[in-house]
């Protein structure tokens, strides 16, 4: 109990802090939500992706089993979702919401604290949850964009306008000025780091101003469904992936806890961004990350007993 009450106290705490900021600010000011959306999505995301991987130290091997663990992952997640989607003749931008909810996690500004609280700093579990972070908002940058636009706009719009995403360009500039070793001047570092360090923040007022726009409904929803597939089913299929790909110690346990973060929050950014169902987005997020507050107590204390 009194670890439950300290990761609470600790990580969930903050969060919920930070989208109260958000939900008080709407309701009063009626902030512009698709605004929040954009800075986020052009500025403060790539921004971040662009810090944390120039700053990280990591092998380019471990990089590449890390990136195979998290493709056969979210393909698993992904089929998953496919499944219950089509079995539930969902309408498909619906459909897009739900399967981005379990495909998109929370591996930032509630991953990033827990990693270092379980581990205490450890730089090679800090390095695996950098990876797994930029991968995952590679991914929800791209693909979660792409999926939704490709309703919108069709498919090789859709794809144009990915390959005007920032988020890739960040990616591929820190990769090449990290390993060429070249240094960055103070005077763009400096308001690099201003940039990444307000990502977190942007994205929990702009949750916290979706909430305020939804009528919460306490009768059965399908949404249920893959909240219980985003905090249970998750951790199921990734300590599988870790098993038979014969990771073990300290990386494994990484990979399995990063498995078990409730739904990303910038799942209910670009659903705000492109109007493809935000508050059942903004629902999901918010009631998958109060309900983690369990399930990722439990999903620690397993870490240790199976690794």
């Amino acid at each position: 109990m009194s670890a439950m009450l300290f990761i609470f106290q600790s990580v969930l705490l903050p969060i919920f802090i930070m989208i109260g900021l958000g939900y008080i600010l709407h309701k009063k000011f009626q902030l512009n939500l698709n605004t929040l959306a954009k800075l986020n999505i052009y500025v403060f995301v790539p921004g971040y992706i662009f810090v944390k991987f120039y700053k990280t130290d990591f092998k380019f091997s471990m990089l590449l089993y890390i990136a195979l663990f998290f493709v056969l992952y979210v393909l698993v997640l992904y089929i998953i979702g496919w499944l219950i989607t089509k079995l539930g003749n969902v309408e498909e931008g619906e459909a897009t919401t739900l399967k981005n909810s379990i495909l998109f996690f929370n591996s930032g500004n509630y991953g990033v604290p827990v990693n270092d609280l379980v581990f205490k700093g450890d730089p090679i579990a800090m390095s695996v949850q950098v990876i797994v972070l930029s991968l995952q908002n590679i991914f929800t940058f791209s693909y979660g964009i792409f999926a939704i636009q490709k309703i919108q706009v069709g498919k090789l719009k859709a794809l144009l306008g990915y390959l005007k995403m920032p988020v890739l360009y960040a990616l591929l500039f820190a990769l090449i000025l990290n390993y060429a070793n070249i240094p960055i001047p103070k005077f763009i570092w400096t308001p690099a780091n201003y940039v990444a360090d307000a990502m977190i923040a942007i994205a929990l007022i702009l949750l916290g101003a979706q909430i305020s726009k939804i009528k919460m409904k306490l009768k059965w929803s399908r949404a249920y469904i893959f909240i219980f597939i985003r905090l249970v089913v998750g951790p199921v299929i990734a300590f599988f992936i870790i098993k038979i790909m014969g990771i073990d110690g300290v990386i494994a346990q990484t990979l399995f806890i990063a498995s078990a973060m409730p739904t990303s929050v910038n799942s209910s950014v670009i659903a705000q961004e492109y109007d493809n169902n935000p508050e059942l987005a903004a629902e999901i997020v918010f009631l998958s990350t109060l309900l983690s507050a369990i399930t990722v107590v439990v999903v620690i204390y397993c870490s240790k007993l199976l690794f």
